[in-house]
Formats: C-alpha cells, sequence, structure tokens
C-alpha cells in the first residue's frame, strides 16, 4: 500500500468535488476519530462544513474507491438541508406561529394543538434529511459528479458499492447496516449489475 501525502491528497480532493461546493466545504486530517470519513451535519446558519478523513484508513482504499467515498459525502452535505423550502417546513412554521399567538391568548388546548402540529411537521423534516431517501440521493449525485470527473456510470457506481463495504471492517463494524445495503442494491443497478430495483418507498 502506498502512503498517500496528506497535502497532496487534500488538494487532489478539493479539485475533485464540484465547483460550488469548494468555497462551502472545509477538509480536515483527523487520524483520531473511528470514522474514514466524516461530515458534520450541515447548519444552515454555518457558510462553511467540515469534512474530516482519518489518513491511515483512508489511504488503505483504492484511489477509485476514495474518490467516490469523498464525492457521495460532499454531495450528502448540499442534500441535507434543513431549510430547503417543502410543504413540511410551512406547516412547522405555521405550528409555531400559531403556538405563540395561542400562548399569548392563554390558549392551553390551542397551545397543545400547535406544538403537536410542529413536532409532527419537524419529524417529518428529520426524516427527510436523515432517511434512506438522502442517501440515496446522495448516492446518485456522487455518480452523476464522477461522470464530469472522467468515470463512466458503470465504473463510478461500482467503486462506490466497493468503498461503501470496505468502510465497516475499517472502521470495526463486522457488517453492513441496512441502509448501506439498500444503497448498494441501488448502486447495483446503476452499474448494471442487479436487475432488482429498490423498493419505492425508500428511493423517494
Amino acid at each position: 500500500m502506498a502512503v498517500v501525502n496528506p497535502n497532496a491528497e487534500i488538494g487532489r480532493l478539493r479539485e475533485l468535488m464540484p465547483a460550488t461546493a469548494r468555497m462551502k466545504t472545509k477538509l480536515l486530517l483527523n487520524d483520531r476519530q473511528l470514522n474514514v470519513i466524516k461530515a458534520e451535519f450541515p447548519r444552515p446558519w454555518k457558510q462553511a462544513h467540515t469534512v474530516s478523513i482519518n489518513l491511515d484508513r483512508w489511504q488503505q482504499l483504492a484511489v477509485a474507491d476514495r474518490d467516490m467515498l469523498f464525492l457521495r459525502t460532499v454531495c450528502w452535505v448540499t442534500l441535507a438541508n434543513v431549510l430547503k423550502p417543502n410543504w413540511y417546513q410551512a406547516l412547522a412554521g405555521a405550528g409555531l406561529a400559531g403556538g405563540v399567538v395561542e400562548l399569548l391568548q392563554g390558549d392551553a388546548v390551542g397551545v397543545v394543538a400547535a406544538a403537536g402540529v410542529t413536532a409532527l411537521a419537524g419529524l417529518q423534516i428529520w426524516r427527510g434529511v436523515s432517511g434512506p431517501q438522502i442517501d440515496i440521493a446522495a448516492d446518485d449525485k456522487a455518480v452523476q459528479v464522477a461522470l464530469r470527473r472522467g468515470y463512466n456510470q458503470a465504473d463510478a457506481a461500482t467503486a462506490l458499492i466497493r468503498a461503501i463495504e470496505a468502510v465497516p471492517p475499517l472502521e470495526g463494524r463486522q457488517v453492513l447496516t441496512v441502509k448501506e445495503l439498500i444503497r448498494c442494491q441501488n448502486l447495483r443497478m446503476q452499474a448494471g449489475r442487479s436487475e432488482f430495483s429498490v423498493p419505492e418507498g425508500y428511493a423517494r
């Protein structure tokens, strides 16, 4: 295994990522972290988001696998935006505003009802940014970005599958999670290695 030069690798990864993400992504090396690569959950009020890499574990992956794992992480950060306008956010905002009005009017029942609406909408928003759907969307976007970096779809999808399967042993896990298995199945479809698609409920 060739030893990866830290500065050269950081520079290479910065060139690999989409231009729109370069100003918003801060790359760090952190050999104390358990994860091969880790991205902090994107908070809308922060202008830059940190992606950290454990170089000792990172360099045990093939270059193509590293490329796809990195692109997938960056794409996940750009997609997991809790302030992206949608119906549930409008509902959460309305519930919050209604709760304030009811509180000022001293209507306890109205406050409880508004709080329930806000909590339900907030739960749906959280599911939207933490469930399998966002992971599948990030994988798909990473493959599309890779096409602009000289990969073909089958090779990009296959490299990401290899990366997903290689990460658990490097992090001390024995098996893939259900979410990782779903992601791999979706990528096998893209690579032309499977005729079985991801169930519709997961892909949305």
